[in-house]
C-alpha cells in the first residue's frame, strides 16, 4: 500500500511539473498516468461529452507526434481537462504557449488573403502571355530541384516536365515562380536548359511572382509527349523555411527535392498537404535528411489539386 501512495505521489508531482513548464504532450502523458486511464476509456469518455477522438491521435498528442489544431481536437483539449481533473485552461495554455515559440522561431505561412491576391496578379500575368488554364498539356511527371543557399535563402529551382498535348499546335509552356516573402522577381533569371528556350518573361514584385514563357521550337499534336527542362535563379530574399507547389489540376507523378548546404543544415524536415489554399495543413510527416546527400525529398505518385510541400526548421 505503502509503495502504491508513493508511486501516486510520484505521478502526482511529475503531473504538476508538466502542467508548469510544459510541453503539451509530457502534461498530457503525465496527467492520463496520474489518474490511471487507458486510452480507450480517456476516448469513451471523450465520447460522452460529444467529441469523437481516436485512439491514434490520442497516443500520438501524449508522444508529440501530433499537436492537437483543429477547432475538434481543441474542443477535445478543453474535455480533457475536465476528465483529467485538471485546472481550467491548464493544457490550451500550453499548447498556445507551443504556438507562439512556433511562431518566433519561423515566420507565418503565406496568408490566404496573400495567396488569393498572387492567384488573381497569376491569371493576369499568364493573360498577358496569352495562356490560360492548362494550356492544351496535360503533365505526366514533373521533377523539380530546389537548391538552398549559405545564407540558408532558396538560392534556385530547377524543373523537369513531361507533358502530353490534348490538342493541336501547342508549342509553349508558361512557367511560374513563386518567390519567397520579399523576393525581387524582377532580379531573378530564367534559363532554359533542355528542349525550350526562353521567351517573355513577366514579374510582380509585390507578390513575388514570376511567368515565363517556354518555347518548344515545335507545335505538338494531340497525344504527342513532350520534356523539357528549365530552371529559375533566384536568391533574392531572406531565410526561407519551405517550399511549395500550387496544383490546379489533377496530373502524373510529382517529385520534389530540396537540398542543403553542407555549411548550413536543418535541424527537422517535414512533408506537408493542403486542399486548397483556405485548407487547414494534413499529411505532416517527417523526412529524413541525408547527410552524405544533405536532401530530403517527396513523391506524389497521382497529384490532385491543392498544394504539397517540404518545410524545414533551422536551429
Amino acid at each position: 500500500m505503502r509503495h502504491g501512495t508513493q508511486h501516486a505521489d510520484v505521478a502526482t508531482a511529475e503531473l504538476d511539473s508538466a502542467l508548469r513548464g510544459g510541453p503539451f504532450h509530457v502534461a498530457l502523458r503525465a496527467a492520463i498516468a496520474a489518474r490511471g486511464l487507458p486510452l480507450q476509456r480517456v476516448q469513451h469518455h471523450l465520447s460522452r461529452y460529444g467529441v469523437k477522438v481516436g485512439v491514434t491521435s490520442l497516443s500520438y498528442w501524449q508522444q508529440g507526434a501530433r499537436r492537437p489544431q483543429r477547432p475538434e481536437s481543441l474542443r477535445a483539449v478543453r474535455a480533457l481537462e475536465e476528465i483529467l481533473q485538471l485546472p481550467d485552461e491548464s493544457l490550451i495554455r500550453l499548447l498556445a504557449d507551443a504556438d507562439q515559440d512556433a511562431a518566433e522561431r519561423r515566420p507565418a505561412a503565406r496568408s490566404y488573403r496573400s495567396l488569393i491576391e498572387a492567384s488573381d496578379v497569376l491569371d493576369r500575368l499568364q493573360a498577358e502571355l496569352g495562356w490560360s488554364l492548362d494550356g492544351g498539356l496535360h503533365t505526366l511527371g514533373h521533377h523539380e530541384r530546389v537548391r538552398i543557399g549559405a545564407h540558408r535563402e532558396l538560392a534556385a529551382r530547377e524543373s523537369q516536365h513531361i507533358v502530353r498535348a490534348h490538342r493541336d499546335g501547342v508549342d509553349r509552356f508558361v512557367a511560374v515562380h513563386h518567390g519567397d516573402p520579399g523576393c525581387a522577381p524582377q532580379h531573378m533569371t530564367v534559363r532554359a536548359l533542355e528542349n525550350c528556350r526562353t521567351g517573355r518573361v513577366r514579374s510582380d514584385p509585390e507578390t513575388g511572382l514570376l511567368v515565363a514563357e517556354l518555347l518548344f521550337g515545335t507545335r505538338l499534336r494531340s497525344g504527342d509527349t513532350f520534356l523539357f527542362r528549365y530552371a529559375v535563379e533566384d536568391g533574392t530574399a531572406g531565410v526561407s523555411r519551405e517550399y511549395t507547389r500550387d496544383f490546379g489540376f489533377p496530373g502524373g507523378q510529382y517529385t520534389l527535392q530540396v537540398r542543403f548546404t553542407a555549411e548550413m543544415l536543418p535541424a527537422h524536415c517535414h512533408r506537408f498537404a493542403q486542399h486548397s489554399a483556405a485548407a487547414p495543413r494534413s499529411g505532416r510527416q517527417a523526412l529524413p535528411l541525408s547527410g552524405l546527400h544533405r536532401s530530403v525529398h517527396l513523391v506524389e505518385p497521382r497529384v490532385r489539386p491543392g498544394l504539397l510541400g517540404i518545410g524545414w526548421d533551422w536551429e
